[in-house]
């Protein structure tokens, strides 16, 4: 039996805090560290009401920029998705 191919899937943590907000919004992307942060500083150079983020899951999530305390983009992950034989 030939082993199956193994994708590999890359995936970034991301987590941002919100003024006032005790707890911090923290989800996965499958984007890259440099599109996710060109995504926010587009936004905040643009003085744009919100960006808008998805994770890996295929979720989408609006943040407001006036409500943004800070934000952590990690490095690139790389997974590994399938079976080896």
């Amino acid at each position: 039996m030939a082993a199956k191919p193994q994708i590999r899937k890359v995936v970034v943590e991301i987590r941002i805090g919100i003024v006032n907000s005790p707890r911090e919004l923290s989800f996965e992307s499958s984007g890259t560290a440099a599109e996710i942060e060109s995504t926010i500083a587009a936004a905040l150079d643009d003085d744009a009401k919100y960006f808008k983020l998805a994770d890996s899951a295929g979720k989408t999530y609006l943040v407001p920029t006036t409500s943004l305390s800070y934000v952590e983009v990690g490095t690139e992950k790389t997974r590994r998705v399938g079976f080896v034989a």
